[in-house]
């Protein structure tokens, strides 16, 4: 499965839709298995990051300041670029700029991870981005849309989604890790739960399509308008998150990490906020959804892209110049 994890992906992505175009009642079920599924995958994500390796991630300030640059600086100024061209309903372009412009702390780490990204620092990196998007999120709207529409941010989804998706898992996986240190029980626990990695991944790619399909309903003008965006959105920022690495002399792994940081958006952790609007700006969640559905195909594309964008260095001998 390893081997051919990406059909393995494609596949679970054309199952999601089609699950979602025959049974849409099961939508709302399915939204609710999104994030047990989700944490699952994150759980045996973090199994393999050691503890103490996590710790020495927490130090590295180059990837750090690169990682708030991208999705704090570079990110806003390439919304701000595409502003100006999206649908001028005000539902349309909230829903854009309430996911566009929070950077994403869940399964970021196992793309990165799958691309051969640093998705320890990566994991180290997620408080902070959680924090700095919820400060600065209330901003950025009053910059784009005015004061009226600023106060929709409410932290709660975003603590939420810490605790669920990133506190619990991680302390699941470090209660394993030590089991694992100290029984044979535990090493063959730790080494079965590796070994769903795949399987995992698959089955929240459908999870999320299936669940979010129905969503998209009578709503597809909407969705058709601001596609092309999310698309372009993807293909600029894989060359602005390698600028970054570059301009921060980050290693492979580290650059490749913040590609992925500053193409994925944090569209599961937003969507309660986009559901909790008035009717009026009620088109903003499908807007959200969307996102969601190009990311997740787009992440598949990033999966095989990425590392052919910053491919690792040959270490073999030097050819000697004549």
């Amino acid at each position: 499965m390893e081997r051919h994890q990406v059909a393995v992906y494609v596949g679970a992505l054309a199952a999601g839709g089609l699950v979602g175009r025959a049974a849409p009642a099961a939508g709302p079920w399915l939204e609710h298995a999104i994030n047990p599924v989700l944490a699952a995958l994150l759980y045996v994500t973090f199994l393999q990051v050691p503890a103490a390796d996590l710790a020495r991630s927490l130090r590295a300030g180059r990837f750090l300041a690169a990682a708030l640059v991208v999705n704090f600086a570079v990110v806003p100024l390439v919304v701000a670029a595409m502003f100006g061209f999206l649908p001028g309903d005000q539902a349309v372009r909230l829903g854009v700029l309430l996911v566009l412009l929070t950077p994403c702390v869940d399964y970021v780490i196992v793309f990165s991870g799958l691309a051969g990204g640093d998705n320890r620092r990566l994991l180290a990196a997620t408080p902070l981005l959680l924090l700095v998007q919820m400060i600065l999120l209330p901003g950025f709207l009053f910059v784009f849309m005015g004061p009226g529409l600023a106060e929709v941010v409410d932290a709660r989804p975003f603590v939420e989604a810490f605790l669920t998706l990133i506190v619990v898992p991680l302390a699941l996986a470090w209660l394993t890790q030590a089991w694992a240190a100290r029984r044979p029980a535990g090493r063959r626990a730790a080494d079965a739960a590796g070994t769903a990695m795949v399987p995992l991944m698959a089955a929240t790619l459908a999870t999320v399509v299936a669940s979010q399909v129905p969503e998209l309903g009578g709503d597809l003008a909407a969705v058709a308008r601001v596609v092309p965006f999310y698309v372009a959105f993807l293909v600029v920022m894989a060359f602005a998150g390698l600028g970054v690495a570059r301009l921060f002399r980050l290693d492979v792994p580290a650059g490749r990490a913040i590609v992925f940081t500053g193409a994925t958006r944090n569209s599961l952790v937003v969507l309660p906020l986009a559901l909790a609007l008035p009717d009026t700006l009620a088109v903003a969640a499908v807007v959200v959804v969307a996102q969601t559905l190009v990311e997740v195909i787009g992440m598949v594309v990033y999966i095989r892209a990425v590392p052919r964008l910053l491919p690792t260095p040959a270490t073999g001998p030097r050819s000697r110049s004549t």
